[in-house]
């Protein structure tokens, strides 16, 4: 990153791999302190690099209200002691968005992943709605994943189109080990969060659909949400579901993405999604839905398939043609792999995320605020 040395303080509740490889890049540009949950930063912790400053935390729960304010005060001393520049917040959170006018003499800029809560996510719903305009409402600049994101914001939030900047999403995973195996004939590979909105009954149905065609076709479902009994009744033929209901740790993640076929996203509605950039990293293609932010990040016929939402049909013809054409399947997953780091590598993710910071800085009234000068 070119230009003066910005001092950033970039804070989190979630989204732990994607904050450490953003604060690793970050830091290229100037100081960073990483305050980030123990336990997200757990899994990752040989990422970090030595010249991040990372002051891990105990993230209590919702309903330790105590504890969290012990936590929020924690957090609010590191930042103070810090002196930053900016602060760069990610998304949200019930307890440290009141904290956020303690703050209000540094720039914030805030990252916001969903603007709304998806459906059937309850657990995002634990932190109500305002809550989180709130801290919308709070921040100097905006970051958001897609376009789609940012008209949300503007037309239905009245936030100025000018506070929003529209910055990929940064490639996570890690590279393909010769040891994880290679790809799998057939082999279809759901993986994330289960909950409503992310439509894995659809694929459920387009199981029976796709095996009339590929018969040794077999699905992997990898991942935890809600109660996962009501997907099993949906299946009309169990043995060719491989199920992991529970959450995947990075090794068995690598494994999973490297030894499927194609990645499947059928979400009935959607903002953006980290599944993708993974995906792309092992070169996989990609057959999303239509909706919300993932026609910005799957481009279709070169990086992937795109189909219409709710349409186990489509869904099923799309991976049938892919499981059935190993030159396009190879052909998509090169394109995907290339279009994530042109587009989407920490490095160039960090350049435009530091010309976010010194709009945030020029915005306020540097000769009156502390904290708010820029290092040269």
């Amino acid at each position: 990153m070119k230009g003066c040395r910005i001092r950033v303080a970039l804070v989190s509740y979630d989204f732990g791999e994607y904050c450490i490889r953003h604060a690793n890049a970050l830091q290229r540009g100037g100081p960073v302190m990483l305050i980030l949950p123990e336990q997200l930063a757990d899994p990752h912790a040989s990422l970090i690099e030595s010249d991040v400053d990372f002051r891990p935390f105990d993230r209590p729960r919702l309903r330790q209200p105590l504890r969290q304010w012990v936590s929020v005060r924690w957090i609010l001393r590191q930042i103070t002691d810090f002196q930053p520049d900016v602060i760069h917040f990610q998304r949200g959170h019930l307890w440290f968005n009141f904290a956020l006018p303690f703050l209000n003499r540094y720039p914030l800029v805030l990252t916001i992943h969903d603007p709304r809560h998806h459906l059937g996510d309850r657990g995002s719903r634990n932190t109500p709605q305002w809550v989180m305009d709130f801290g919308h409402r709070r921040a100097d600049r905006i970051i958001v994943h897609a376009e789609q994101i940012k008209q949300i914001l503007v037309d239905e939030d009245g936030i100025a189109d000018d506070r929003v900047h529209v910055i990929p999403h940064v490639a996570i995973g890690n590279p393909p080990r010769p040891l994880d195996g290679r790809e799998q004939p057939n082999l279809i590979l759901f993986f994330g969060r289960i909950w409503e909105y992310k439509g894995l009954e659809y694929l459920i149905r387009a199981q029976p659909l796709i095996n009339a065609k590929v018969p040794e076709a077999r699905i992997v479902i990898a991942g935890q949400g809600e109660e996962f009994r009501r997907y099993e009744r949906m299946m009309v033929d169990r043995d060719r579901f491989i199920v992991h209901n529970r959450h995947i740790p990075d090794d068995e993640r690598r494994r999973l993405f490297q030894q499927a076929s194609v990645v499947v996203l059928p979400y009935v509605e959607a903002t953006q999604s980290g599944v993708v950039p993974v995906a792309f990293t092992y070169e996989k293609p990609v057959v999303a839905t239509n909706t919300g932010g993932l026609p910005e990040a799957v481009e279709h016929g070169e990086t992937g398939l795109l189909v219409p939402p709710r349409d186990e049909r489509a869904l099923a013809t799309a991976i049938i043609r892919l499981l059935k054409d190993e030159r396009l399947r190879r052909r998509m997953g090169v394109a995907g792999k290339r279009q994530l780091y042109a587009k989407c590598s920490p490095e160039m993710v960090a350049r435009q995320t530091a010309e976010v910071y010194r709009e945030a800085i020029r915005t306020r009234n540097v000769g009156s605020r502390p904290g708010l000068r820029m290092r040269a």
